[in-house]
């Protein structure tokens, strides 16, 4: 996002954070409400340009939420989107986009509460593997045929039971309603804003054989070190990086295998 779009979804993070700080309010319940207005939106194109267009002031645009949303879903996911359409928006799909982010937000912030935060990060991070590593599963989740309902049948059978209900939530959501998405870029970003929601940057550290916790223990701080926050490892294993380690923070990789250190000498006698 840029410009005005950026603003509007950075005031409307701080609104969900004073909301959802209130114990009351039922974070699960808000994400679920938000999700709807995201289909909503998503659906009807002439709607969100009618709530983006800045010709229109922001209180009637406020209002005509009001209306189409009071009776529909809480009042809390009322007030948040009226407060998103009296912002100016650089494009009519940022709307749709900020919606789903604090929805998926409003759920983080459930795992949160329930002190599952850290495993909904790390079971977003396996299950991204998971489809990555099985071309079968991630055709049938990424199908345009198959029904909606099938696929959430089928991501219920997989995680039900077995993962954060955070975790099977944002997951059925991004499958059922891809918005042209891929599904690792999907997933990617829901990493992302796990971390966001403690603070930390995401480092996904690929080792020849599993680190111990000492090793963990010292990488993690090494790297919040370099990069002034603190980390969460989301650790892989392959054995075809022969040895040591790859680290990779956002578009930033940190090689140090001993396959990378091969690959570089041999470059080196070919030149």
């Amino acid at each position: 996002m840029n410009g005005a779009s950026r603003e509007a979804l950075a005031a409307a993070r701080e609104r969900l954070d004073a909301l959802t700080d209130n114990t009351s309010v039922d974070a699960a319940a808000l994400a679920d409400d938000l999700a709807s207005v995201t289909a909503l939106l998503h659906r009807e194109v002439s709607l969100r340009r009618v709530l983006t267009d800045p010709a229109q002031s922001g209180e009637s645009k406020a209002e005509l939420v009001a209306r189409l949303l009071s009776g529909q879903v809480s009042g809390e996911a009322v007030d948040l989107v009226s407060g998103l359409v009296r912002s100016r928006w650089s494009q009519s799909r940022d709307l749709v986009d900020s919606v789903e982010e604090l929805a998926n937000t409003a759920d983080l912030t459930a795992a949160q509460r329930a002190g599952g935060l850290d495993d909904v990060e790390d079971e977003l991070f396996r299950f991204g593997r998971i489809v990555g590593s099985d071309t079968e599963l991630r055709s049938a989740l990424t199908s345009r045929t198959a029904t909606t309902a099938a696929k959430s049948e089928l991501l219920r059978s997989l995680l039900g039971g077995k993962a954060q209900p955070a975790t099977e939530r944002v997951i059925v959501r991004l499958v059922t309603q891809p918005r042209g998405r891929s599904l690792e870029a999907g997933l990617e970003s829901l990493s992302k804003l796990a971390a966001d929601r403690r603070d930390r940057t995401v480092a996904i550290v690929t080792s020849a054989v599993p680190l111990s916790d000492r090793q963990k223990q010292r990488l993690g701080a090494a790297l919040a070190k370099i990069y002034g926050r603190e980390m969460h490892l989301n650790l892989d294993v392959d054995p075809a990086v022969l040895g040591g380690i790859s680290v990779r923070v956002g578009d930033e990789i940190i090689n140090g295998t001993v396959a990378e250190r091969l690959e570089e000498a041999t470059r080196r006698m070919a030149g």
